[in-house]
Order: structure tokens, then C-alpha cells, then sequence
């Protein structure tokens, strides 16, 4: 018989159709029906400025926003040829990492509440609360942060970030432990998972993958450590890789993956290079400070208000590129002076901002699901004259057809959970 499973089925999420052909409840043959969350975001991303794209990112992979970012503005970096200072370059690994593990925890909350496991979904999920409240903490924002900017990051770290930083990591190994326990030696979660939709290292190389499904299958291929970016290669971690590449091997990667990330971070906040800057105090309302500095009753000049903290000028060293063409001028100028102010209007009118050289470019980081690669097309103008994502879960996916062929209905749930499809960054 022919049989629907999706769009409305809950383990598809609302965004895949599978076409199952079935002989009792033995799958046959299948075929992938996409497009569900289709929003043309590339082909928008192309009549927007260079700058006012990033929000765009990080509704792409929305459970690792962070990674979105850094992709995009590395390869930007590349086209503009800029140095980015190595304390901004330390933040955003260690924000990335963060969204590696909330990225993994999601996948794992998903794949195995829709196996039974409700309790793993809870403990994964409060874990995901220590991660996001860390990363509200430092960008104000839980998911869609817009944090990691063309040259560097927003702001600098908070003064008490790595008392935060510390508790999130400690309760996230707590949890983690007890997923351990309840899922390793599960007998039920192994005969969901172990042997089941197995994926050789051949064929997931035809199929492109990349990320923790390739090192499912026990091929070593991670871009921070092939190709390291950002200051990766300053830090000590392993690569975990899977034997059978079955459902339990994804399961499994990821699990230590997110362990090795938190060694990454707490590398990460031992080596942090000093800030050049000196700490200021919380500072007033700009209009007050404008008038302020106008009377020159400001010891060193204008200070800014809460909300701008950590961007002020004096943090631009550390934060930012030196490249002033490229980089949104202080506020402290734009405030101030008429020329600040030109400045300001410049970087964000029409036809003016970050106007790259002609030329195309690529440029690929370590996602949550794998290799995220940006390719950029510039024709001198200050819009993109091309835009396109590679994103890594939409080839995972390409295999699912293939992996389930053989297997049965209820195999299709974890199956289908083990590949981590992000719609927004599947369908775009």
C-alpha cells in the first residue's frame, strides 16, 4: 500500500513528506517530498546590503544561530582580506561551541522524545536553558543574536561571564551524565537504533556528508581541525567517530562531540587574551552624555548607555578589525560629532556601506549538522550580486530515501530524527 507520512505527522516536524510504498510495514521504496518552509531566502539576501543581511543568518540553522553568523561574516573576512583581533576570534569560538552543544542537545531532545524517552527530552531541554542563558547573558538575545558582526563581535564579554560560564558547564555535564545512563545500555533505545538505517562511509561521501552523520561512519573529517579557522588550532580536542554508522553511532557522536566542546570553551576561557581596554563604569543616556560631553564634565570624554555596553570605543581594538571602511563607526563619534555622524549615515545609506571588490568567494565552517559554506558573488556594489548557502543537513537528508529502504515504519522516527533536519536551513 501507499501511505503519507508528513507533513502534519509530529516526528516530521511539519516541513517533510515522505511517500512510503509499503508491503505490510516493511518499506519498499520511498520518495522525499520538500519545500515546506521555502522562504527564497537567498534570492532575498541578494537585495540586501552586505551588513543588513546577518539577521538574515540566523534564521537559517536557528538552534545554532551563532555558527550562522561566523560563516557568513568569515567569508566576508576573506573577500575584504580582514585581520580580526584574536579576543574576538576566542568569543566566537566560544560562543559557537555553545551552539554546537545546544544544537546536539535539541537534535537528541527530538530524536528521543519520538522514540519514548520523555524524561531525556526534559533533561536535555533544561540543559539547552543553561546554554541559552549564558548566551542571553553575553548577546542579549536567546536565539536570533546577530552578535558576530563582519570583523569581529558586537561587544566585548561582561565583566562576570565566566562565573556563568562555569555554572552552564557544570550543570550541562551533570545532565549529560544522566543521559548517559538512561540511554547508553537502554535495551529498547538499542533495538531502535543499533543496526538500524546503517550508512557506510562510502556512501555517505557520495552523498556528501559532512559533520557528526559522517563521523558516524567513521570517517575523520572535521573542518576545525582539516582546515582550522578562528583560533581552533590553538586549542586540544578529539574528534569522535562512530563504527557502523547506524542510528546509535549518530546518537553516540554527538553525545561526545558536546564534550568535547566544553573542553574547547574551558580552554577557551583560561587562554582569553587580555583586554587592551580598560573596564568602564555602566554609563548614562546618550542624549544626557552628548550634553555632557558638550560642557566637558565627562572624565574621558562621553560614555554610553547600558544597552551599548562593551561596544565603546576604547573595546574596538579588541572587538573589531581595524578596516574603518568596513566596521559600523563608533557611537561615541556618531553621537558627537558632525563627522561621526556622516560617517554613520554613509555605512548605512543606500548605495554607499561595505562595497567589496569584484570577485566571488567560499568559505566553509564547522556547523552543527557539518560543513557550512557560504559562496558570495560581489559585482562592486552594496548587495551581493549572488548568495548561497551550502547547507549541510539538506545532503544528510538526500540519503534518507536510501537509509530506510528495508526497514520498517517505526524505523522512518529515529531514522529520521538521527539526520538533525533544520528547516530553515534545509529549505530556506
Amino acid at each position: 500500500m501507499l501511505i503519507n507520512m508528513g507533513p502534519s505527522h509530529p516526528a516530521m516536524h511539519g516541513t517533510i513528506r515522505i511517500m512510503l510504498e509499503l508491503d505490510g510495514e516493511k518499506i519498499l521504496n520511498s520518495e522525499l517530498e520538500i519545500g515546506y518552509l521555502h522562504r527564497g531566502l537567498e534570492k532575498t539576501c541578494e537585495h540586501k546590503t552586505y551588513f543588513s543581511l546577518l539577521p538574515y543568518t540566523d534564521r537559517m540553522n536557528y538552534v545554532s544561530p551563532l555558527i550562522n553568523n561566523l560563516g557568513y561574516a568569515m567569508t566576508m573576512e576573506k573577500m575584504l582580506e580582514l585581520d580580526v583581533p584574536q579576543r574576538a576570534q576566542y568569543i566566537r569560538v566560544i560562543l559557537c561551541e555553545l551552539s554546537r552543544i545546544s544544537d546536539h542537545l535539541t537534535a537528541l531532545a527530538a530524536m528521543t522524545m519520538e522514540c519514548g524517552a520523555f524524561t531525556v527530552f526534559l533533561y536535555t531541554i533544561k540543559a539547552r536553558e543553561f546554554i541559552w542563558d549564558v548566551i542571553e547573558h553575553t548577546t542579549s538575545a536567546r536565539m536570533t543574536t546577530s552578535f558576530i558582526r563582519i570583523g569581529g563581535v558586537r561587544a566585548d564579554l561582561h565583566p562576570d561571564w565566566k562565573d556563568h560560564l562555569k555554572t552552564a558547564i557544570i550543570e550541562t555535564k551533570k545532565v549529560l551524565k544522566d543521559v548517559h545512563g538512561l540511554m547508553d545500555k537502554n535495551k529498547i533505545w538499542l533495538n531502535r537504533t543499533r543496526d538500524i538505517a546503517v550508512v557506510s562511509p562510502e556512501m555517505a561521501i557520495n552523498y556528501g556528508w559532512t559533520g557528526p552523520c559522517l563521523r558516524s561512519t567513521g570517517v575523520n573529517f572535521d573542518l576545525r581541525k582539516a582546515s582550522p579557522y578562528s583560533s581552533y588550532d590553538h586549542f586540544d580536542f578529539d574528534v569522535p567517530l562512530g563504527e557502523r554508522g547506524d542510528n546509535y553511532d549518530r546518537y553516540m557522536v554527538r553525545m561526545i562531540e558536546m564534550e568535547q566542546s566544553m573542553r574547547i570553551i574551558e580552554q577557551a576561557m583560561e587562554k582569553m587574551p587580555k583586554n587592551k581596554a580598560p573596564l568602564l563604569a555602566k554609563g548614562m543616556k546618550p542624549a544626557k552624555a552628548i550634553e555632557a560631553s558638550r560642557k566637558q564634565k565627562v572624565e574621558g570624554g562621553i560614555k554610553l548607555s547600558p544597552n551599548l555596553e562593551g561596544s565603546e570605543k576604547d573595546k574596538y581594538a579588541d572587538i573589531l578589525s581595524t578596516g574603518k571602511k568596513y566596521i559600523v563607526p563608533p557611537k561615541e563619534d556618531t553621537y558627537t560629532s558632525i563627522e561621526g555622524l556622516i560617517n554613520h549615515f554613509i555605512f548605512f545609506m543606500k548605495g554607499h556601506g561595505i562595497r567589496p571588490p569584484k570577485g566571488e568567494v567560499y568559505f566553509s565552517v564547522e556547523g552543527g549538522n557539518g560543513e557550512l559554506g557560504y559562496y558570495i558573488v560581489s559585482d562592486g556594489t552594496d548587495k551581493p550580486y549572488r548568495w548561497h548557502l551550502r547547507a549541510p543537513c539538506f545532503h544528510i537528508v538526500s540519503a534518507l530515501e536510501e537509509m530506510i529502504k528495508g526497514h520498517y515504519v517505526a524505523d522512518v522516527i529515529p531514522t529520521f530524527g538521527s539526520t538533525n533536519m533544520i528547516g530553515g536551513e534545509f529549505d530556506r
